[in-house]
Protein backbone atom coordinates (compact mmCIF):
# COMPACT_ATOMS: atom_id res chain seq x y z
CA UNK A 1 0.00 0.00 0.00
CA UNK A 2 1.20 3.28 -1.16
CA UNK A 3 1.68 5.89 1.78
CA UNK A 4 -0.19 9.22 0.57
CA UNK A 5 0.14 11.20 4.12
CA UNK A 6 1.32 14.83 3.31
CA UNK A 7 4.76 15.41 5.10
CA UNK A 8 5.21 16.99 8.40
CA UNK A 9 4.17 20.42 9.04
CA UNK A 10 6.54 21.56 10.66
CA UNK A 11 9.37 20.65 7.60
CA UNK A 12 10.70 24.19 7.16
CA UNK A 13 10.74 25.32 3.10
CA UNK A 14 13.06 28.33 3.53
CA UNK A 15 16.31 26.51 2.90
CA UNK A 16 15.43 25.78 -0.84
CA UNK A 17 16.19 27.80 -3.29
CA UNK A 18 13.82 29.39 -5.50
CA UNK A 19 14.39 31.22 -9.11
CA UNK A 20 11.47 33.54 -9.96
CA UNK A 21 11.74 34.99 -13.75
CA UNK A 22 10.05 38.68 -14.57
CA UNK A 23 9.55 40.01 -17.07
CA UNK A 24 11.51 43.29 -17.57
CA UNK A 25 9.96 46.19 -19.11
CA UNK A 26 13.02 47.42 -21.56
CA UNK A 27 14.56 44.60 -22.44
CA UNK A 28 17.78 44.70 -20.93
CA UNK A 29 18.77 42.97 -17.73
CA UNK A 30 20.56 45.15 -15.20
CA UNK A 31 24.04 45.21 -15.90
CA UNK A 32 25.27 45.06 -12.19
CA UNK A 33 23.68 42.06 -12.20
CA UNK A 34 24.59 40.67 -15.31
CA UNK A 35 27.87 41.58 -15.94
CA UNK A 36 29.12 39.69 -12.86
CA UNK A 37 27.36 37.06 -13.22
CA UNK A 38 28.93 36.56 -16.67
CA UNK A 39 32.41 36.78 -14.70
CA UNK A 40 31.89 34.30 -12.64
CA UNK A 41 31.28 31.91 -16.08
CA UNK A 42 34.73 32.19 -16.84
CA UNK A 43 36.28 29.36 -15.88
CA UNK A 44 32.82 27.38 -17.37
CA UNK A 45 33.99 29.36 -20.88
CA UNK A 46 37.11 28.11 -20.74
CA UNK A 47 36.19 24.46 -19.81
CA UNK A 48 33.41 24.26 -22.82
CA UNK A 49 35.99 25.28 -24.92
CA UNK A 50 38.16 23.37 -23.99
CA UNK A 51 36.55 20.28 -24.55
CA UNK A 52 35.10 21.64 -27.71
CA UNK A 53 38.58 21.95 -28.82
CA UNK A 54 39.45 18.12 -27.56
CA UNK A 55 36.46 16.73 -29.70
CA UNK A 56 37.81 18.34 -33.11
CA UNK A 57 41.53 16.22 -32.02
CA UNK A 58 43.23 20.08 -31.28
CA UNK A 59 44.69 18.20 -28.12
CA UNK A 60 46.48 15.39 -30.19
CA UNK A 61 49.91 16.10 -32.12
CA UNK A 62 47.75 15.67 -35.33
CA UNK A 63 44.95 17.82 -34.49
CA UNK A 64 47.82 20.77 -33.68
CA UNK A 65 50.02 19.86 -36.45
CA UNK A 66 46.90 20.37 -38.85
CA UNK A 67 46.50 24.05 -37.11
CA UNK A 68 49.82 24.75 -37.81
CA UNK A 69 49.70 23.43 -41.76
CA UNK A 70 46.42 24.50 -43.06
CA UNK A 71 46.90 28.57 -42.39
CA UNK A 72 50.27 27.83 -44.08
CA UNK A 73 48.93 26.03 -46.82
CA UNK A 74 45.94 28.64 -47.43
CA UNK A 75 48.48 31.23 -47.41
CA UNK A 76 50.92 29.88 -50.01
CA UNK A 77 47.12 29.39 -52.46
CA UNK A 78 46.44 33.37 -52.41
CA UNK A 79 50.41 34.07 -52.64
CA UNK A 80 50.32 31.95 -56.10
CA UNK A 81 47.12 33.35 -57.32
CA UNK A 82 48.05 36.68 -56.39
CA UNK A 83 51.99 37.26 -57.24
CA UNK A 84 52.80 33.74 -60.04
CA UNK A 85 49.06 33.60 -61.56
CA UNK A 86 48.42 37.59 -61.76
CA UNK A 87 51.78 38.55 -62.26
CA UNK A 88 51.92 41.26 -59.91
CA UNK A 89 55.61 42.73 -58.58
CA UNK A 90 55.79 42.76 -54.73
CA UNK A 91 58.18 43.11 -52.75
CA UNK A 92 60.55 40.06 -51.60
CA UNK A 93 58.66 39.94 -48.27
CA UNK A 94 55.40 40.11 -49.41
CA UNK A 95 54.24 36.52 -48.21
CA UNK A 96 54.97 37.36 -44.83
CA UNK A 97 52.80 40.48 -45.57
CA UNK A 98 50.14 38.17 -47.00
CA UNK A 99 50.31 36.01 -44.01
CA UNK A 100 50.04 38.60 -41.56
CA UNK A 101 47.10 39.96 -43.06
CA UNK A 102 45.29 36.68 -44.07
CA UNK A 103 45.48 35.54 -40.20
CA UNK A 104 44.12 38.27 -38.33
CA UNK A 105 41.65 38.00 -40.40
CA UNK A 106 41.20 34.57 -40.80
CA UNK A 107 40.66 35.06 -37.26
CA UNK A 108 38.05 37.60 -37.63
CA UNK A 109 36.09 35.49 -39.88
CA UNK A 110 36.08 32.79 -37.71
CA UNK A 111 34.93 34.72 -34.79
CA UNK A 112 31.72 35.64 -36.77
CA UNK A 113 30.69 32.15 -38.55
CA UNK A 114 31.58 30.35 -34.70
CA UNK A 115 29.15 32.69 -33.05
CA UNK A 116 26.71 32.65 -35.90
CA UNK A 117 25.71 29.02 -34.51
CA UNK A 118 26.43 29.17 -31.13
CA UNK A 119 22.91 29.61 -30.16
CA UNK A 120 21.87 27.27 -31.96
CA UNK A 121 24.34 24.78 -31.69
CA UNK A 122 23.71 25.01 -27.95
CA UNK A 123 19.70 24.82 -27.77
CA UNK A 124 19.98 22.37 -25.10
CA UNK A 125 22.13 24.14 -22.74
CA UNK A 126 20.37 27.21 -23.56
CA UNK A 127 16.65 25.58 -22.60
CA UNK A 128 17.89 23.70 -19.85
CA UNK A 129 20.38 26.06 -18.04
CA UNK A 130 20.05 29.46 -16.30
CA UNK A 131 23.33 31.09 -17.55
CA UNK A 132 24.23 34.23 -19.19
CA UNK A 133 23.43 33.42 -22.93
CA UNK A 134 26.22 35.54 -24.10
CA UNK A 135 28.70 32.73 -22.62
CA UNK A 136 27.64 31.01 -25.72
CA UNK A 137 29.27 33.27 -28.11
CA UNK A 138 32.39 33.97 -25.77
CA UNK A 139 33.21 30.24 -25.95
CA UNK A 140 33.16 30.09 -29.69
CA UNK A 141 35.53 33.40 -29.47
CA UNK A 142 37.62 31.81 -27.28
CA UNK A 143 37.93 28.77 -29.80
CA UNK A 144 38.86 30.79 -32.56
CA UNK A 145 41.74 32.71 -30.17
CA UNK A 146 43.07 29.11 -29.71
CA UNK A 147 42.85 28.52 -33.16
CA UNK A 148 44.54 31.50 -34.48
CA UNK A 149 47.56 31.35 -31.68
CA UNK A 150 49.62 28.45 -33.70
CA UNK A 151 49.45 30.72 -36.65
CA UNK A 152 52.08 33.19 -35.01
CA UNK A 153 54.54 30.78 -35.23
CA UNK A 154 54.44 29.76 -38.85
CA UNK A 155 54.78 33.64 -38.80
CA UNK A 156 57.57 33.98 -36.51
CA UNK A 157 59.11 30.92 -39.12
CA UNK A 158 58.50 33.12 -42.61
CA UNK A 159 59.71 36.10 -40.66
CA UNK A 160 62.61 34.43 -40.01
CA UNK A 161 63.34 32.95 -43.71
CA UNK A 162 62.67 36.04 -45.26
CA UNK A 163 64.68 38.24 -42.95
CA UNK A 164 61.82 40.22 -41.69
CA UNK A 165 62.92 41.12 -37.80
CA UNK A 166 60.99 42.55 -35.13
CA UNK A 167 61.82 45.53 -32.89
CA UNK A 168 60.38 47.68 -30.50
CA UNK A 169 57.71 48.90 -32.82
CA UNK A 170 56.12 45.13 -33.02
CA UNK A 171 54.22 45.94 -29.74
CA UNK A 172 52.21 47.98 -31.80
CA UNK A 173 50.40 44.91 -33.10
CA UNK A 174 48.74 44.53 -29.40
CA UNK A 175 46.54 47.05 -29.78
CA UNK A 176 45.88 46.24 -32.94
CA UNK A 177 44.78 43.09 -32.05
CA UNK A 178 42.74 43.86 -29.22
CA UNK A 179 40.65 46.33 -31.76
CA UNK A 180 40.14 42.99 -34.21
CA UNK A 181 38.85 41.10 -31.57
CA UNK A 182 36.31 43.83 -29.58
CA UNK A 183 35.15 44.60 -33.40
CA UNK A 184 34.83 41.31 -34.09
CA UNK A 185 33.31 40.14 -31.07
CA UNK A 186 30.56 43.16 -31.18
CA UNK A 187 29.77 41.61 -35.03
CA UNK A 188 29.72 37.95 -33.78
CA UNK A 189 26.84 39.08 -31.03
CA UNK A 190 24.73 40.46 -33.77
CA UNK A 191 25.70 37.43 -35.65
CA UNK A 192 24.61 35.12 -33.13
CA UNK A 193 21.29 37.00 -32.51
CA UNK A 194 20.39 37.19 -36.47
CA UNK A 195 21.18 33.37 -36.56
CA UNK A 196 18.25 32.58 -33.76
CA UNK A 197 15.96 34.87 -36.07
CA UNK A 198 17.21 33.84 -39.56
CA UNK A 199 17.99 30.20 -39.84
CA UNK A 200 19.91 31.14 -43.29
CA UNK A 201 22.03 33.82 -42.19
CA UNK A 202 25.05 31.08 -41.53
CA UNK A 203 24.61 30.02 -45.31
CA UNK A 204 24.68 33.89 -46.37
CA UNK A 205 27.82 35.26 -43.98
CA UNK A 206 30.87 33.46 -45.64
CA UNK A 207 29.78 34.96 -49.03
CA UNK A 208 30.02 38.27 -46.97
CA UNK A 209 32.92 37.85 -45.20
CA UNK A 210 35.02 36.25 -48.47
CA UNK A 211 33.93 39.59 -50.70
CA UNK A 212 35.24 41.84 -47.02
CA UNK A 213 38.82 40.22 -47.41
CA UNK A 214 39.20 41.54 -50.83
CA UNK A 215 38.37 44.78 -50.02
CA UNK A 216 40.49 44.48 -46.89
CA UNK A 217 44.18 45.21 -46.87
CA UNK A 218 44.67 41.41 -46.73
CA UNK A 219 45.97 40.78 -50.03
CA UNK A 220 47.35 44.10 -50.85
CA UNK A 221 49.37 46.96 -49.11
CA UNK A 222 47.53 49.49 -47.29
CA UNK A 223 50.11 52.28 -47.86
CA UNK A 224 50.29 51.42 -51.41
CA UNK A 225 46.58 51.63 -51.81
CA UNK A 226 46.02 55.05 -49.97
CA UNK A 227 48.35 57.09 -52.54
CA UNK A 228 45.55 55.88 -55.37
CA UNK A 229 43.16 57.08 -57.28
CA UNK A 230 40.84 54.28 -58.15
CA UNK A 231 37.52 52.51 -56.49
CA UNK A 232 39.22 50.67 -54.26
CA UNK A 233 41.51 53.79 -52.36
CA UNK A 234 38.01 55.45 -52.37
CA UNK A 235 36.31 52.25 -50.47
CA UNK A 236 39.08 51.87 -47.85
CA UNK A 237 37.58 55.02 -45.48
CA UNK A 238 34.21 52.86 -45.70
CA UNK A 239 36.16 49.74 -44.20
CA UNK A 240 36.50 49.33 -40.50
CA UNK A 241 39.10 47.01 -40.35
CA UNK A 242 41.26 48.76 -43.01
CA UNK A 243 43.33 51.00 -40.32
CA UNK A 244 43.57 47.54 -37.93
CA UNK A 245 44.91 45.48 -40.59
CA UNK A 246 46.99 48.09 -41.90
CA UNK A 247 48.34 48.74 -38.21
CA UNK A 248 48.84 45.01 -37.18
CA UNK A 249 50.94 45.26 -40.69
CA UNK A 250 52.64 48.34 -40.39
CA UNK A 251 54.14 46.59 -36.84
CA UNK A 252 54.81 43.24 -37.53
CA UNK A 253 56.32 43.39 -41.15
CA UNK A 254 57.84 46.45 -41.17
CA UNK A 255 58.52 46.93 -37.70
CA UNK A 256 57.46 51.01 -37.89
CA UNK A 257 54.81 52.07 -35.64
CA UNK A 258 51.39 52.44 -37.74
CA UNK A 259 49.57 56.34 -37.67
CA UNK A 260 48.38 57.09 -35.03
CA UNK A 261 44.92 57.81 -36.44
CA UNK A 262 45.10 54.40 -37.78
CA UNK A 263 45.06 53.18 -33.75
CA UNK A 264 42.22 55.54 -33.11
CA UNK A 265 39.98 54.74 -35.65
CA UNK A 266 40.53 51.29 -34.67
CA UNK A 267 40.23 51.57 -30.72
CA UNK A 268 36.56 53.58 -31.91
CA UNK A 269 35.02 50.94 -34.51
CA UNK A 270 36.03 48.23 -31.98
CA UNK A 271 35.00 49.69 -28.88
CA UNK A 272 31.51 50.99 -30.74
CA UNK A 273 30.83 47.32 -32.09
CA UNK A 274 31.12 46.14 -28.85
CA UNK A 275 29.21 48.02 -26.92
CA UNK A 276 26.27 47.73 -29.38
CA UNK A 277 26.49 43.95 -30.29
CA UNK A 278 26.47 43.29 -26.79
CA UNK A 279 23.11 45.61 -26.48
CA UNK A 280 21.05 43.75 -29.12
CA UNK A 281 22.24 40.26 -27.98
CA UNK A 282 21.53 40.64 -24.45
CA UNK A 283 18.24 42.34 -24.90
CA UNK A 284 16.94 39.68 -27.49
CA UNK A 285 18.55 37.04 -24.94
CA UNK A 286 15.31 36.13 -23.70
CA UNK A 287 13.78 35.33 -26.74
CA UNK A 288 15.84 32.83 -27.84
CA UNK A 289 13.88 30.12 -25.36
CA UNK A 290 11.39 30.76 -27.46
CA UNK A 291 12.64 30.81 -30.74
CA UNK A 292 14.61 27.43 -30.34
Amino acid sequence: MVDTQSPPRDVSLDHLEHHVFRSRKSGVPSLRRYLPELWERREFVYELARCTLRGQNYTNVFGQLWLVLNPLLMGCVYFVLVDIINGSKHASNYFAVLLAGLFLYTFFSSMLSQSAGSIIGSSRLVLNSRLPRLVMPITQMVIAFFRFAPSLIVLLVVHQLQHVHWGIAAVYAIPAFLEVAMFGAGLGFICATAQVYFRDFSNFLPYVTRIWMFLSPVLWQLNQVLGKHDLKAHLLPLNPLSPMIGAWGDALVYNVAPPYSWLLQGLAWGLGTLVVGTFVFIRREREFSVRL
